[in-house]
């Protein structure tokens, strides 16, 4: 059984970047390694609802609660899909978990609000969904001016033909969703977590620099 290494981190940050070159990384050192990505969009019912209320085409008010159980379904509906990646590898990557889902949602409630939706979150998804906690979550860390400038080099999603989706727009969603996650990493919410900056004197480390400092955190034994 593989160990879990989920990438966490706001909009722009290169999530699927880094959990991509990781994996090509620790496959060329002679491990196995997958990765999987959230959310599934077109992939489950919920990844198609996401899909449309990210491109803000639901049609009805969507409450955090009721985005946070569409999140952890999107999941869930993917679980066997997980454990069997976890079985078949030395590790699995996550782009996006279930911090993703706590620092985002939480964003949208008062902040005297915030740390009791994230702990329900917590125990829908890692309890009632029965989800694995990652061994090992990665917190990558870059100021909201530079993640902006990266969010346009994205190329079109299947979502949305918008440049930025219904999240990347707020702005102050965005520096919220940035608290939580420092909260989250304070708390070691989730199981453990690691600080790496995606940037540096102002401008986006190398993917090779932070995925290099990612494998210097993971234990293999």
């Amino acid at each position: 059984m593989g160990i879990i290494v989920a990438i966490e981190g706001a909009d722009g940050v290169g999530k699927n970047t880094t959990s991509s070159r990781l994996r090509d990384t620790l496959c060329a050192a002679g491990r196995t390694a997958s990765v999987i990505g959230f959310p599934r969009y077109g992939e489950t019912v919920a990844g198609v609802t996401i899909g449309r209320y990210m491109a803000g085409d639901i049609g009805v008010a969507v409450t955090p609660y009721a985005a946070a159980t569409l999140y952890g379904l999107d999941r869930f509906e993917w679980r066997a899909s997980i454990l069997e990646a976890v079985e078949g590898s030395d590790v699995l990557i996550f782009d996006r978990y279930v911090a993703s889902n706590m620092a985002y949602q939480a964003a949208r409630v008062d902040e005297s609000e915030a740390r009791t939706l994230m702990d329900w979150i917590l125990a829908l998804e890692t309890g009632q969904f029965a989800l694995p906690v990652p061994t090992l979550s990665i917190y990558l860390d870059t100021p909201w001016e530079l993640a902006k400038a990266m969010i346009l080099q994205k190329a079109e999603r299947s979502y949305t033909p918008k440049t930025y989706d219904e999240y990347e727009a707020d702005v102050a969603l965005q520096q919220r969703v940035r608290a939580n996650y420092e909260a989250i990493v304070a708390a070691d919410l989730l199981g453990p977590w690691r600080i790496v900056r995606a940037s540096e004197s102002g401008a986006m480390r190398s993917p090779d620099d932070i995925v290099a400092e990612i494998v210097g955190h993971i234990s293999l034994k």
